[in-house]
């Protein structure tokens, strides 16, 4: 059944706000805000500024609330960063709020491992943890792959997003798409608290685009055991790159249930998004130095260009305590998404002279995932256990077809206006029913156990994940074009030693098997996926917790089989790429009235095993180096003004594997400003922003073999009205 319009469901949302009622009843699911009328003491060897956090439920936040002290680990559910082996960041829905975050990627541009660039699809959002690709396909929802939607998604709806670096598939399974080996986001949804909450928002952006947005939670019953939070948005119109214009439809539902023993949610959403002359990747062609970037506004894309997503998903999740340090635990979800797009990347030689085809793609497809396990507790003499057995299963179909036209010209900076063309040469499947092209199905089942010693101050992690992993590739004829089915037992262990109050020193090495890489559209033989292949991570670090601020630094090195597209148009596997780095983070607020929220990261991104002249070179699309500078300062003679600012500023990096091609370093300025205010005892925030202040033209990735420009001087405003 098609889901309700947004309309109807911003009237339903705004009715529960003026009745202060809302009909539907449901789970606190453990993520949920736990009763503070049971507050459980520490014992006197806990660690000063340590969160204790127990089943699903969400860390505390830092003082501040724009990083919270923990996040989701998989089957070990959410855990405090600083008893975990393991890299974490949460950032939280109030950054997302302050910092006037419209998408996934508007979030992570605070963490300097993470790159954000384009997919295959012109408004696509592909995100580069420590150096690998990590897309939308392989974005989590509370632990379960196959649900989120995977090419741009709404913050409307997210409570948490919780970054994890390195490869993840013990701790969530196999990634349906195959990314994720640097590291993986997980998406917490918003769940009711114990205080009703109705807030209406407004926004504009330039260049004339305007959202409206709704916000509605309650709790009911005799101890506030069913919840349900609704969602809303319709954000519209055009944005600061020249003539592309954006809109974004999303609504969500959230009902949770909290009991003694049980708890129990379900989630269920869904996202439309569509884009008008979105603009381009662009391509060098071999032998060419890069162009410079054009004017930060300037719009190349073709006028009868456009992108069109749309997602309906859901996830239902139920744990159970079977005992007093026992809990058996389940989750379902399932996403179906609907593309089509017609598309023209820019394809340029030293001086923005291009030939240009239009390709156009519709592509359906049914992602769904489940896990299930026990988690328990129990000690064995001086030592604590905490055990956990879990089985999680993945199944991916996609159905594609495509259409190519001969080439015409065009230009990078002098763009003309060319009517579509409606000859095409090349063609693959039926564009109006495609067929299927691909089939996925990952599983495995892991056991695990954390070892603590010396009153929580030594903690030994180790598990094994026993993978399977098939994949099946058709051609566009229905005819079976390769398949692979491969097996293999990913092992993972990690100490955290505590040798003093606030620190935690860190140590892991975790392997996985995922899905090979996908050759893009552009390539001889698009969405054909490679045969499996291994990674694997070695890792140590530092953790540092002073309750009201925190910091991390790690130092890493990650292996994984890669594929190239080549000057052919080839995609095959080409030997490995090895990424050896270093990141140092800060975040909180060290003084009061002050939060930081930096970080830089130096990666060292090499291909060996390659079997040709690119041996020892720099893999492409990673810089040397990233850095991230933001900050907040409340103002002591104004109550209720904030300012913020945040720097980003990227190091070189290569455009090609043969490292010919390379990028300039770039900088860029955003600012903001906040107040806060009470209207007749309601609360009422005004925001205002600018991003890339300089209005700089720059390259911002050279991920895949193309260029991403980054996005203009863009203005934000924004009010949010609580009732």
């Amino acid at each position: 059944m098609r889901p309700l319009s947004l309309a109807l469901a911003m009237r339903a949302a705004l009715t529960y706000a003026a009745l202060g009622a809302a009909p539907l009843v449901g789970n606190a699911w453990a993520q949920a805000t736990p009763d503070t009328t049971t507050t459980t003491t520490l014992a006197p060897v806990s660690v000063v500024g340590t969160a204790t956090t127990q089943g699903d439920v969400l860390p505390p936040a830092y003082a501040g609330g724009q990083v919270a002290k923990g996040g989701r680990m998989g089957v070990l559910g959410e855990q405090d960063a600083a008893n975990v082996p393991f890299s974490v960041t949460s950032f939280t829905s109030k950054l997302i709020e302050d910092q006037q975050a419209k998408s996934l990627g508007d979030v992570l541009r605070n963490d300097s491992s993470v790159q954000i660039t384009k997919g295959y699809g012109n408004d696509a959002q592909l995100f580069v943890v420590r150096g690998f690709a990590l897309n939308g396909d392989d974005i989590s929802y509370g632990g379960l792959y196959g649900v989120m939607p995977r090419q741009i998604l709404s913050t409307q709806g997210i409570e948490r997003v919780e970054l994890f670096k390195g490869p993840s598939a013990f701790l969530n399974g196999v990634p349906p798409g195959g990314s994720g080996i640097g590291g993986m986001v997980n998406i917490e949804p918003k769940r009711a608290d114990d205080e009703p909450l109705t807030r209406v928002g407004l926004d504009y952006s330039s260049s004339s685009q305007v959202g409206v947005s709704a916000d509605v939670a309650r709790r009911f019953g005799a101890s506030k055991q069913f919840g349900i939070r609704v969602n809303a948005l319709q954000r519209e119109g055009d944005v600061g790159i020249g003539d592309e214009s954006q809109r974004m439809t999303f609504g969500s539902v959230g009902l949770d249930y909290r009991g003694e023993r049980l708890r129990a949610s379900l989630d269920l959403g869904y996202q439309k998004q569509h884009t008008s002359q979105g603009r381009p990747m662009v391509r060098v062609q071999d032998g060419f130095g890069i162009p410079d970037a054009p004017s930060a506004r300037h719009d190349y894309a073709q006028p009868w260009t456009y992108s069109e997503t749309e997602n309906t998903f859901g996830m239902a999740k139920v744990e159970y305590d079977l005992a007093d340090n026992w809990t058996a635990f389940a989750g379902f979800g399932m996403n179906h998404a609907n593309e089509y797009g017609s598309y023209s990347s820019l394809n340029v030689d030293g001086k923005g002279n291009s030939t240009s085809t239009r390709m156009d793609v519709p592509y359906v497809s049914d992602t769904f995932g489940l896990m299930t396990g026990v988690r328990g507790k129990f000690d064995t003499g001086p030592v604590s256990h905490a055990v956990t057995v879990a089985f999680s299963s993945n199944y991916l179909k996609k159905r594609s077809a495509y259409v190519l036209s001969s080439g015409f010209a065009t230009s990078l900076y002098d763009t003309p206006a060319v009517a579509a063309p409606t000859g095409f040469p090349y063609k693959g499947g039926n564009m109006s029913d495609p067929g299927v092209t691909a089939r996925s199905r990952m599983s495995g089942t892991s056991v695990s156990d954390t070892l603590s010693f010396l009153d929580d101050r030594v903690l030994f992690t180790a598990g094994i994940r026993h993978q399977d992993l098939t994949t099946t590739n058709y051609d566009y004829t229905g005819a079976v074009g390769s398949s692979y089915d491969r097996s293999a037992n990913s092992p993972v262990y990690g100490l955290v030693v505590k040798p003093v109050e606030h620190l935690s020193l860190y140590a892991n090495h975790i392997e996985g098997l995922q899905q090979g890489d996908t050759a893009p559209n552009t390539s001889n033989t698009p969405g054909r996926i490679l045969p499996p292949g291994k990674s694997k991570q070695n890792e140590a670090g530092a953790k540092l917790d002073m309750d009201n601020y925190g910091a991390s630094l790690a130092i890493f090195q990650i292996e994984k089989e890669v594929g190239l597209l080549h000057s052919n148009g080839d995609f095959t596997a080409a030997g490995r790429q090895r990424n050896r780095g270093i990141e140092l983070n800060v975040f909180g607020e060290p003084v009061r009235g002050v939060r930081l929220l930096s970080g830089i990261t130096f990666i060292d991104p090499k291909l060996t095993k390659t079997g040709d002249d690119t041996e020892g070179n720099k893999a492409p699309g990673v810089p040397k180096y990233t850095a991230v500078l933001g900050g907040e300062w409340d103002l002591p003679w104004v109550s209720g003004l904030t300012l913020q600012g945040r720097v980003n500023h990227a190091g070189t990096q290569y455009l090609d594997a043969e490292n010919t091609q390379k990028l300039k370093p770039y900088t860029t300025l955003d600012l903001g400003v906040r107040y806060a205010m009470k209207v007749d005892s309601h609360d009422v925030v005004w925001r205002l922003g600018v991003d890339n202040v300089f209005n700089k033209a720059y390259w911002a990735s050279a991920w895949g073999g193309y260029l991403t420009q980054g996005d203009p001087r863009t203005a934000k405003l924004s009010v949010s009205f609580d009732f």
